[in-house]
């Protein structure tokens, strides 16, 4: 594989969560690892953000209320709490398979900018028109076969 790191940008309200959760389900049996991030919402207010691992785990990213010495915006980050989240994630395991990471922003990673330098890394833009296509190129690149909601990998048929 020429560029096995993507990124996938969009505009707000283009799809990227929903094309995320998509891939997590298509990819189940690659044992992927990662993470997204949730808003945390009071009423119609957004009060800050938390963070959801591909196993179920969860952990505080950001919060209006946090007093740290780190902030984006209106929000404090745990910083400390976001690499302690990272560390338990097993992206180094023998049996780990693809990482994937949704919304990554000034809060989760600021290495994006030279990865998207790298030749190894592909960079995709979503648009609404394209949602089902890039879905469709994503499976498809991963070597994950589809069957009637029943997928495997099509080194294991």
């Amino acid at each position: 594989m020429n560029n096995p790191h993507i990124l996938i940008t969009g505009a707000p309200g283009s799809g990227k969560t929903t094309l995320f959760r998509r891939l997590i389900d298509e990819m189940r049996q690659l044992n992927p690892v990662g993470f997204y991030t949730a808003e945390i919402r009071k009423g119609r207010m957004r009060k800050g953000f938390s963070l959801c691992s591909l196993d179920g785990r969860t952990g505080m990213l950001a919060h209006v209320e946090f007093r740290t010495g780190f902030r984006v915006g209106k929000y404090g980050v745990d910083v400390r709490g976001f690499e302690a989240f990272l560390d338990g994630l097993p992206l180094l395991k023998s049996n780990t398979g693809p990482v994937m990471i949704d919304e990554i922003g000034k809060m989760e990673c600021l290495f994006i900018a030279d990865l998207k330098k790298r030749s190894d890394t592909q960079l995709l833009t979503l648009t609404r028109e394209n949602q089902d296509d890039l879905l469709d190129h994503l499976v498809q690149r991963s070597n994950v076969q589809r069957f009637n909601n029943r997928r495997q990998r099509s080194d294991d048929r």
